[in-house]
């Protein structure tokens, strides 16, 4: 019977080395020296000996056994050799005996390579087995830029706590946001039953997962159950039955798809002005524009906060632009979690059928809202979260970020500007970048020194005053019942005074407006194009009258004319802040002469300009308000 086995094992290994050949690919099992002479290794851990999941064992240590084996791990040799027939008596030993012996293995990058025991590897996936033992050493590799480099040394802080090897995934930040989740984000080591009721939610939702096709898809099933665990919650997946796992995950089944495509979201730059052409039928059955309840759901007040104060003046403008055609409302003090969900629900509740969530905080539970509502309309505050049911909106402040570095470079009087960020979280580095080129424009020797008003124990201020810095750049706003000057750009005097040349401005009632007309038009069907399977994001700037940068009179004539020369050749779109040659602060080339960075890059980057003096924080470094919004949408860099 075992050389039976051998044979059915044979044709599936001569049918995936087919495959492979035929479609340009190395047909064998990969080799990790081959690996390892491109790569520089920074240590050799050994792991002991260890479950190791199967799935996860990919090749062979050295170039002697490769050939014998598909990259499936099926046997290539004839049925009459000697390799055949030790294959074939191993699988009777395997079914009696189970494993006796541990495989020897290395683990690279959160793969294993076999160095003895390469036919126990294949008996074992023959049979479907799900894991054997192997003694493993672990060899790591030096940090760098590269993203799998950065997303394994994230895999390793995750592996030091939980001691969990047989999750993978396949984006940067996604252990961190786990462990969120699991409300387990510290550095203590989890119990045996930590691993054994995540080992039970793991397999509950593999099998589900896998029962739908999921491992067809070639998103990781640990991105997949990121995404359903933050809708649904952690302890559904042991409290829940397996029928209401499985509908719950096919209720987002395109969230997997979208990752599944690995597509950037579609930026929508410009706001699309035309409606839809009806044909004489459709304007025959309209009934009418869609009457619209539009509701704000606010992390904080106008009266506490400036940027619900901000949200709160779109609001006032859709109202007096659109008068009765439509109904408003804001729901002010809601937390993240279960506190905004129940937010977004009772606005549905109570007949809303637009929802504004206006901060990113919000988004896993505008998600969940939009999900079981698929009729009403969600959009969240936020940048590059690509989600299928909702729609995002932000600006691109980074223009008027850059007229106001212009306006730094200008009236700096030693050459030092700083400026103060708050979260490091997309769109915060381009605009911290900008600024920086704007101000290197007109002034090659000018340095910006950055500092985080979210950092633990800092006093930019201070910081500030010691390095003589005068020229600062700080918040975009403040709510009403604020006396500071400390927003903008401004002068601050050597008495205390604060003078302002320019702000930066979000013109947050353009967006509801545009979006809301777009919904009334039924442009909204037509923006996210020929592909109903697409996030889509607003990204709109000065060109749209989304962003502005407003000035001073106290700003000298000749740096007013530059300003209005190029805040023009912005809004016209014929002058890109982010044109080359770009370097960054270790005078590497981030954009090459004449080219222009994509918007995709912008959004993303995770380096800081070459006149810049400071840093990106780590997690550790913020206050403990920060760390939850960074965690999810943060640039932050690795912690040593």
């Amino acid at each position: 019977m075992s050389m039976e086995d051998y044979e059915k094992a044979l044709k599936m290994g001569q049918k995936k080395y087919r495959e492979q050949a035929s479609s340009g690919n190395y047909p064998y099992l990969p080799v990790l020296d081959d690996l390892l002479a491109q790569t520089d290794i920074e240590s050799r851990t050994k792991l002991g000996t260890i479950d190791i999941p199967l799935d996860l064992i990919v090749g062979t240590s050295t170039e002697g056994r490769t050939t014998a084996f598909a990259s499936n791990f099926m046997p290539l040799l004839k049925e009459s050799s000697e390799f055949a027939t030790k294959w074939a008596s191993l699988v009777d030993a395997l079914i009696e005996e189970g494993q006796r012996d541990p495989v020897i293995a290395y683990e690279f990058m959160g793969k294993y390579y076999i160095v003895e025991g390469n036919k126990r590897v294949s008996v074992s996936k023959y049979l479907g087995a799900v894991s054997l033992y192997g003694t493993v050493t672990r060899m790591v590799p030096k940090r760098s830029d590269d993203p799998e480099v950065k997303l394994y040394y994230e895999y390793l802080e995750f592996y030091d706590i939980s001691n969990i090897n047989y999750i993978w995934f396949s984006k940067q930040g996604s252990y961190r946001r786990l462990m969120k989740i699991l409300d387990n984000d510290t550095k203590i080591p989890w119990t045996v039953d930590e691993r054994s009721l995540f080992r039970s939610a793991w397999l509950a939702f593999n099998k589900e997962f896998n029962a739908l096709g999921g491992n067809k898809l070639s998103c990781t099933p640990a991105d997949a159950m990121l995404i359903y665990i933050e809708l649904f919650d952690y302890a559904s997946l042991f409290e829940d039955t397996p029928a209401t796992i499985r509908s719950n995950m096919t209720k987002i089944w395109d969230e997997f798809l979208l990752v599944d495509k690995n597509d950037s979201v579609a930026l929508l730059m410009t706001p699309n002005e035309d409606a839809p052409k009806k044909s004489i039928f459709s304007k025959l059955l309209s009934s009418g524009p869609e009457h619209l309840k539009v509701a704000f759901i606010h992390n904080k007040t106008a009266e506490t906060s400036a940027w619900t104060y901000s949200h709160e003046l779109g609001r006032a403008h859709v109202e007096q632009v659109f008068g009765d055609n439509i109904e408003t409302c804001c729901i002010d003090n809601v937390e993240p979690g279960d506190d905004a969900y129940a937010a977004i629900e009772k606005a549905i509740a109570d007949g809303y059928n637009v929802i504004f969530t206006t901060t990113p905080e919000f988004i896993n539970a505008s998600l969940k809202s939009a999900i079981a509502h698929p009729q009403i309309r969600v959009l969240n505050c936020s940048l590059n979260t690509p989600h299928r049911y909702i729609r995002t909106y932000y600006g691109r402040m980074f223009e008027a970020k850059f007229l106001s570095g212009v306006v730094a470079g200008a009236l700096t009087p030693n050459d030092k500007i700083g400026y103060i960020a708050d979260y490091p979280i997309y769109g915060m580095t381009a605009n911290i970048n900008a600024f920086a080129m704007g101000a290197k424009m007109v002034n090659p020797k000018a340095k910006v020194y950055l500092e985080w008003s979210t950092l633990k124990d800092n006093d930019p201020y201070e910081n500030f005053r010691k390095k003589d810095i005068v020229i600062i750049s700080d918040k975009e706003m403040i709510n009403p019942s604020s006396k500071s000057r400390e927003f903008g750009l401004y002068y601050a005097g050597p008495d205390g005074a604060k003078t302002n040349l320019a702000m930066p401005i979000w013109h947050w009632g353009v967006f509801y407006e545009r979006i809301i007309r777009s919904i009334l038009s039924g442009a909204w069907k037509s923006e996210s194009g020929s592909d109903d399977l697409q996030a889509l994001n607003y990204w709109w700037g000065m060109s749209a009258g989304a962003i502005d940068l407003i000035y001073s009179d106290k700003i000298p004539s000749g740096t007013l004319q530059l300003m209005h020369l190029l805040k023009d050749s912005v809004c016209a779109n014929s002058f890109i802040p982010f044109t080359g040659p770009i370097y960054d602060q270790d005078k590497e080339l981030r954009c090459e002469e004449g080219s222009v960075m994509t918007p995709e890059d912008v959004i993303v980057m995770d380096w800081l300009a070459e006149n810049v003096c400071g840093a990106i924080p780590t997690l550790d470094e913020l206050k403990d308000e920060a760390v939850e919004v960074t965690a999810y949408y943060g640039i932050t860099p690795d912690e040593d």
